[in-house]
This record gives C-alpha cells, sequence and structure tokens, in this order.
C-alpha cells in the first residue's frame, strides 16, 4: 500500500502512522478499501488505550515519541510493562511483554483470558474508603494474596490504583501495598469497554505476556526486532526515591546491566530505544548512543519546587 494511501487511513480514523502500518503489514489487505473496512470495523479495539495510572507514565510523552519510534522493524518488545502507553501506540502482530511484578502481570493476563468475569468482579466493588481498605488489607494476610483468586487479585490491582492517592504504586520492603486512598469524584475503576476492547487487541496482536526480568529480552529478540526499556528511573537527587516499584529498588548496580543488555541488544542488529531521568549517569551508561531530550510532568514530589517539567532522555541505537 502507498505511503499516500496510509496517511489518508491516518487522517480518515485519526490513527498513528505506525498503528496504520502495522495492520496493513500483518493483515496484507489487497486494497486500500479493503483496510478501510477492516480499520471501520475493528476502530474501538485499535483505539483502546492503557487502563491503569503509574507516576512517570508514557501517555503524556507519545507525541513526542512518534517521530522517535524506528519506521521499521520486526517483532515488539517491552520488558517493563508499567501502562503499556507505547505498546498501544505500536500495536505489532507480535509483541512480547514482561515485568517482574506479579500482580501487574496476572493483571494483564487476565484481561487477555477472562475480562468478562474480571469485569464482573470489579462492578460488585463499591467506591468506599472502608472498600479500599479492606483490599489493601489482603497482602497482610497468613498466606497473603494467594488465599484469593487471579480474578480476584487482578480486580484488586485495578481498583487500588484507580482509587489511592496520585495513581501511585508503592510496597513496603514486605511486598505490602501502603499507598493511602484518595477522594476522586467517580473514579472508573471498572473500565468495561476499555478491558473488552485491551482483551481484543492482546489476542489479535498475539501477546505473549510473561513474568520475567528484562533479561530474559536477549533469549526472545531478534535481527531487526525493536526493544524500548522504560525501566524505573535514575533518581534526581538523593531524596527523590520516596517510590518502590518491587520489593526492591532499581539501583545503580542494576541500572548497569541494563545498559549491558541494551549494549547486547545493539550487537544482535535490534532495534532499541530506553527512556530515564537525564541525569550525568544516565549520559555516562550510553555514551556513544543517540541522545534526545524530551519534557514530562511530574506532579508527585513532597516538595512543590520538585514538581513540573521535567528533562527526560531518549537513548538510541537506530
Amino acid at each position: 500500500m502507498t505511503t499516500l494511501a496510509l496517511n489518508s487511513i491516518c487522517l480518515k480514523f485519526g490513527l498513528t502512522i505506525h498503528i496504520v502500518k502495522s495492520w496493513c503489514e500483518h493483515l496484507n489487505f489487497s486494497d486500500k478499501k479493503e483496510a478501510e473496512d477492516f480499520f471501520e470495523e475493528n476502530i474501538d479495539m485499535i483505539k483502546a488505550k492503557p487502563f491503569i495510572k503509574w507516576v512517570g507514565w508514557k501517555r503524556q510523552l507519545i507525541s513526542q515519541f512518534q517521530e522517535l519510534f524506528p519506521k521499521d522493524f520486526k517483532n515488539y518488545h517491552e520488558p517493563f510493562l508499567w501502562g503499556w502507553a507505547v505498546f498501544f501506540n505500536l500495536q505489532r502482530e507480535k509483541s512480547y511483554l514482561s515485568d517482574v511484578n506479579e500482580e501487574l502481570i496476572n493483571l494483564y493476563k487476565t484481561i487477555k483470558n477472562k475480562p468478562k468475569k474480571l469485569i464482573s468482579f470489579l462492578e460488585s466493588l463499591e467506591y468506599s474508603k472502608e472498600k479500599f481498605l479492606e483490599l489493601r488489607s489482603w497482602d497482610r494476610e497468613e498466606w497473603g494474596l494467594k488465599n484469593h483468586t487471579d480474578i480476584e487479585r487482578a480486580g484488586r490491582f485495578m481498583y487500588l490504583n484507580r482509587t489511592c492517592f496520585n495513581w501511585l504504586y508503592r510496597v513496603n520492603s514486605s511486598g505490602q501495598f501502603n499507598v493511602p486512598f484518595w477522594k476522586y469524584t467517580n473514579p472508573d475503576f471498572i473500565q468495561k469497554e476499555n478491558i473488552i476492547n485491551t482483551s481484543k487487541l492482546l489476542n489479535k496482536t498475539k501477546a505473549e505476556i510473561k513474568l520475567a526480568g528484562f533479561e530474559q529480552v536477549l533469549k526472545n529478540a531478534h535481527k531487526w526486532d525493536f526493544i524500548y526499556f522504560d525501566p524505573p528511573y535514575d533518581v534526581l537527587t538523593e531524596s527523590a526515591n520516596f517510590t518502590s516499584y518491587d520489593k526492591s529498588w532499581f539501583w545503580q548496580d542494576i541500572q548497569k546491566k541494563l545498559a549491558k543488555v541494551f549494549k547486547k541488544l545493539d550487537k544482535m542488529w535490534c532495534k532499541v530505544m530506553l527512556s530515564n531521568h537525564n541525569t550525568p549517569f544516565i549520559r555516562e551508561l550510553y555514551k556513544g548512543f543517540d541522545f534526545k531530550i524530551v519534557k514530562a510532568t511530574r506532579m508527585i514530589n513532597s516538595k512543590a519546587s520538585g514538581r513540573g517539567k521535567v528533562e527526560e532522555i531518549v537513548v538510541r541505537n537506530y
């Protein structure tokens, strides 16, 4: 299909060129009319969006990222799932999605395989501080979250994310979620239509979802695959590390291990992109690769002076 036809479809359906190219490549439409019919019929699935929020999630940066993604690549790998805003904006035929957060992985597997059961459980929950504290206490029970089904755990994750303070995910050294309740006006913790559409998208793109560390990407990636790393960021100040995504924090020695994986993938002829804070430490780790600076808004900080626009660095090997 010609570039003109692809751009025409983008304008007609309000989609990015990356999404349109992905579907056109793996479905191999015979002509523009067949492609337009597909997008018309599946537009709700294609426009599914991230349904959980994180501190530092990438949706606000997608407009800046569009020009930074590789124009052509094979499979897609995202070893730090978080909000998956990048996955939603690429939609490759085959995606490898992973993370070390067991509850997050369980949520996405549940959405892919049992969306209606998850929705039913979420619809049974009321929005109140009492219900929030009840669900939050599950990981403090004798057997912890093992007392509950995968559906219940997935619903708990979704509910807590949408009803806690600033959508912050933080656990203590025992792995217990410890963010307080926050009073919002009608928080949408069910997202019925979005869950259904995301389930369709995950299945249609043959997404492989695994509980795994970032090193696993070396076993799955092949020449011309695209890998995007969005790790916990290097801290800007000594006191900035007030959130923990998992039981152990992403200290600088692990940042160094990630940089080694990045360089190995580069030697494998993969296309690799990484986001982080624009710090001297990160610039030194990836010295010799392409750097781009983007602006992100940070609204969570104990001091007002620490909120607002911050610089992020995007590292690429292409």
